[in-house]
C-alpha cells in the first residue's frame, strides 16, 4: 500500500481532490487534458510536472474555475467545481505565477480588501490581514506600495492573500520561480509551517529537486496523460537503476553505448547530450570495468561521474528528451 513522505497510507485518508474522466479540448480540436483520473489526500503537499504543454495549466485551470472542461467532472473539497464555481472559489486559494497583486493598493491593504471579498467582517479582515504580514514576515512593510516590494516579498504576499480566507486547497504556479535562494527558502519555510493545520498544497513546477524535498506525493504528465503517480523515493526507484554513470569519451558514442549496455549489471545506456549514460543494477567496481570496455575499442575516457537516480532522471524515461516549445 502506497505511503506518503509522512507515513500516513494515502488510500486511508480523505480526497481533496478528486477529477474523474476530466477533459479539456480547446477550439481547434486541440486535447490538453484527455480523461484524467487523479486523486489529491487531504493535507499532502502534491506536485505536478510535465514539460511544456503537458496539460499542467489545463488541469489547474480545470481544478480553479478558471478553465471550464468538455468532459468528466472534477471536485475540490467535495464541491464540483463546474456546477458550482463560485462554491468552489470559497474553499480554493490560487498563486499564480504572474504577479497580480493590486498596484493601486498597500501590501496591507491587498490583504484587508480580499478579505471583505471573500465576506469578512471588516473587524475580521483588519485582524487576518494584521496577522498574515507577521506571518509572513512582511509586518515592517505594511503601509508599502506594492511597487516598493521585492520579488520575493511579493511572493509571499501573494501567498499570504491566497490562504487569507482558509481555504481547503492552495494552488502554487511555479512559486519560486525567478527567486534568489534566500527568498526560496524562505518561502518554503512558510509553507512547511502552514503544513500542521494548513491547506492541502497543489503545487505545479518544473523544479525537480523542490518537488522531491517537498511533495508527499508527485504525478508525472505529458500530452494530457499521467504517466505515474507515487512517492518522490517510489518514482526513483521505478527507475530500476541503482547507480547512472556518465561518460565522456572520444571516439564513436552510439558504439560505446551498445558495448556498455552489454555489461553485468547494466539496465541501458543511451547517448545524450555528448556523452554516455549507463543505469546499472549496482555499481561496485563500475568504473573499472566502463574504462576498459572504452579503452578495448581504443575510446579515451575523459570524464565519468557515478550519481543516484533523481525525479529529473525519472521525468526524461518517462517524457523523453525532445525540446518542447
Amino acid at each position: 500500500m502506497e505511503e506518503n513522505q509522512r507515513g500516513a497510507r494515502v488510500e486511508e485518508q480523505e480526497s481533496v481532490i478528486c477529477c474523474e474522466q476530466l477533459s479539456k479540448r480547446y477550439e481547434g480540436g486541440v486535447l490538453a487534458v484527455d480523461r484524467l483520473d487523479l486523486r489529491v489526500y487531504s493535507g499532502e503537499v502534491f506536485g505536478l510536472l510535465g514539460p511544456n504543454g503537458a496539460g499542467k495549466s489545463t488541469t489547474a485551470g480545470m481544478l480553479t474555475t478558471r478553465v471550464v472542461p468538455t468532459g468528466g467532472r472534477a471536485l475540490v473539497a467535495g464541491i464540483d467545481v463546474v456546477a458550482r464555481p463560485a462554491q468552489a472559489k470559497q474553499v480554493i486559494g490560487v498563486v499564480p505565477q504572474t504577479n497580480t497583486l493590486d498596484r493601486a493598493l498597500t501590501v496591507w491593504e491587498n490583504l484587508y480588501f480580499h478579505g471583505l471579498f471573500f465576506g469578512m467582517s471588516r473587524r475580521a479582515a483588519r485582524a487576518a490581514a494584521d496577522g498574515g504580514l507577521v506571518l509572513f514576515r512582511l509586518d515592517d512593510r505594511a503601509k508599502a506600495p506594492v511597487s516598493a516590494l521585492s520579488g520575493g516579498m511579493a511572493q509571499r504576499l501573494m501567498v499570504a492573500r491566497a490562504i487569507l480566507h482558509h481555504p481547503s486547497v492552495l494552488f502554487l504556479d511555479e512559486p519560486t520561480a525567478g527567486l534568489d535562494p534566500q527568498s526560496r527558502l524562505a518561502l518554503w519555510d512558510i509553507l512547511a509551517g502552514l503544513r500542521a493545520e494548513g491547506p492541502t498544497i497543489f503545487l505545479s513546477t518544473h523544479n525537480m529537486e523542490e518537488a522531491d524535498e517537498h511533495c508527499d506525493r508527485v504525478a508525472i504528465m505529458d500530452n494530457g496523460h499521467l504517466l505515474s503517480v507515487d512517492t518522490p523515493a517510489g518514482l526513483k526507484a521505478s527507475v530500476g537503476a541503482d547507480s547512472i554513470v556518465t561518460i565522456s569519451a572520444t571516439g564513436d558514442l552510439d558504439s560505446l553505448a551498445r558495448r556498455l549496455a552489454t555489461m553485468e549489471g547494466a539496465l541501458r545506456a543511451t547517448r545524450a547530450d555528448g556523452t554516455v549514460q549507463l543505469h546499472v543494477k549496482g555499481a561496485r567496481g563500475i568504473l573499472p570495468r566502463v574504462l576498459d570496455i572504452a579503452e578495448r575499442e581504443g575510446d579515451t575516457v575523459t570524464d565519468v561521474s557515478v550519481t543516484e537516480p533523481t525525479l529529473e532522471t525519472v521525468f526524461i524515461t518517462l517524457t523523453g528528451r525532445e525540446l518542447r516549445d
